[in-house]
C-alpha cells in the first residue's frame, strides 16, 4: 500500500520553540532531541542565533509494520525544534537579547519552556536562586507586556470602525479587548482564547501568549523518576492553564544520546529505573501540543510515516505525500493499524473486510494505512 514519494520531503512546517531564561538547560536539551547541535555551556546569553534541529518522532508502530511488510527503507516522521536564545527581564523593552527572543518565538508554532528545577552550586542561575515559578513568570511577564504592546496597536486600528458598527471591526476589536483585559490582569491571551474564536484572526495577531505551551522541568538525577518538590510547585502555578507539565534530566539524557548502541542505551535506562528517554516522553508531548498525528504508507519500497494536523481529511492527508495527491484525489484505500497488524498483511485485511474504501469527507485517524487513489 505505497505511493512511491522518493525526494518529496516530508513536512508540516510546524515548530517548536525550546524557551528559558540562560542557564537552565535549553540547549543541552536541543542537542539530546535533535540531528543538530547547539554549543552547551554554563554562561547566560550561549545561545544567541536559534539552532533548528529535526526531531525523529518516535513510534513502535513504524518498526512493526516495518517486521511485516519487511520494507527496503523506514522512514519516520518528524518535527522542527527551535532552540531560542535565553530570555531575561526587560526582554518586552529590547533588554539583552529580546528583540530576537520575540521575533525568534513569534515565527513557532509552539512553545516547550523548559523551568530549572534542580540545585547545583556549580552552575549559575541568572537570577542567583532556584525558583523555577518565579522563573516562569519572568518569561510570562515579558511576553505578556509585548503581546499588550501589539494588542493596543490594533485596537487603536479599529476601535473607530468598530464604535460606528463595521462588523469586520467590530469582530477584531470585541477579541482584542477581552485579550488586553486578560494581559492587564497578568494573564496569557491563551487563558480567555475559546474554540469558537477564528483562527485565522488570531494568527493575523501573531500573539506570542496565544501559542501552546509545555513546561518542560529540568530535575536533577535522583528525582528523575518520580519529579521533586519543584515539580509540585510548577504543576501548582500552572492548574488554571491549559498545559501540559512533564519533567526531564537533561543531564541523563546526555549521556544516553552519547551512548552507540540501543543495548547500552537500554542497559542504561534499567539501571536508572527508567522505561523510556525523557526525550521521547517529551517530543511525543511536543508532536501533541502541536495537534499532530501519524498516518503511514507500507509497500515494499518503504513503510513510511507522515505527519498531519488532527482532523486532517484524505485529500489533506494525500496532500502532504504530493499536491497532486491532494488535486486529484479520488478515494482512499484504508487499514486501521490494529487490524494489520493483527491480520498480518494487506492482502489478509482486504481478505477479511478490514479494507475500507474513503472518499473526500474522510477524516484520517491516527494510525491509518492509507493508499491514495487520484487523478492527475
Amino acid at each position: 500500500m505505497l505511493v512511491s514519494a522518493a525526494g518529496r520531503l516530508n513536512t508540516m512546517g510546524l515548530k517548536c520553540g525550546i524557551v528559558g531564561l540562560p542557564n537552565v538547560g535549553k540547549s543541552t536539551l536541543f542537542n539530546c532531541l535533535s540531528n543538530a547541535k547547539a554549543q552547551a555551556a554554563n554562561f547566560p546569553f550561549c545561545t544567541i542565533e536559534p539552532n533548528v534541529g529535526t526531531i525523529t518522532v518516535p513510534d513502535t508502530r513504524l518498526n512493526k509494520l516495518a517486521d511485516l511488510v519487511k520494507p527496503q527503507r523506514i522512514v519516520p516522521t518528524t518535527v522542527e525544534i527551535v532552540d531560542i536564545a535565553g530570555l531575561v527581564k526587560g526582554a518586552s523593552k529590547g533588554e539583552g537579547l529580546g528583540n530576537q527572543f520575540l521575533a525568534n518565538i513569534r515565527e513557532c508554532d509552539a512553545i516547550l519552556h523548559v523551568l530549572r528545577c534542580f540545585e547545583d552550586p556549580n552552575v549559575v542561575h541568572v537570577d542567583g536562586s532556584v525558583d523555577p515559578v518565579r522563573d516562569k513568570e519572568v518569561i510570562d511577564i515579558e511576553l505578556q507586556l509585548k503581546d499588550l504592546e501589539t494588542v493596543e496597536a490594533r485596537i487603536k486600528k479599529v476601535e473607530k470602525q468598530a464604535q460606528i458598527g463595521e462588523k469586520e471591526a467590530k469582530r477584531r476589536y470585541d477579541l482584542l479587548t477581552r485579550i488586553r483585559t486578560a494581559l492587564l490582569k497578568g494573564e496569557s491571551a491563551r487563558a480567555v482564547i475559546t474554540p469558537s474564536d477564528d483562527p485565522a484572526l488570531l494568527n493575523e495577531f501573531q500573539l506570542l501568549t496565544s501559542k501552546p505551551v509545555m513546561y518542560v522541568c529540568n530535575v536533577d538525577e535522583a528525582s528523575a523518576v518520580k519529579g521533586n518538590a519543584f515539580v509540585e510547585k510548577v504543576k501548582a502555578a500552572v492548574a488554571g492553564e491549559n498545559a501540559e507539565v512533564i519533567f526531564v534530566t537533561a543531564a541523563i539524557e546526555a549521556e544516553i544520546a552519547s551512548l552507540e548502541t540501543p543495548e547500552e542505551r537500554e542497559m542504561f535506562l534499567t539501571d536508572m529505573g527508567l522505561e523510556e528517554p525523557g526525550v521521547n516522553k517529551l517530543i511525543h508531548a511536543a508532536y501533541h501540543l502541536l495537534k499532530l498525528q501519524t498516518y503511514f504508507t507500507a509497500g515494499v519500497q518503504e513503510v513510511r510515516a507522515w505527519t498531519i494536523h488532527q482532523g486532517d481529511t484524505g485529500p489533506k492527508a494525500a496532500g502532504v505525500i504530493h499536491t497532486d495527491f491532494e488535486k486529484g484525489y479520488i478515494r482512499a484505500e484504508v487499514i486501521g493499524y490494529d487490524d494489520y497488524v493483527t491480520l498480518g498483511s494487506e492482502a489478509a485485511a482486504r481478505s477479511a473486510g478490514k479494507l475500507r474504501t474513503e472518499g473526500k469527507e474522510y477524516v484520517v485517524r491516527d494510525g491509518d494505512v492509507m493508499h491514495f487513489l487520484f487523478n492527475v
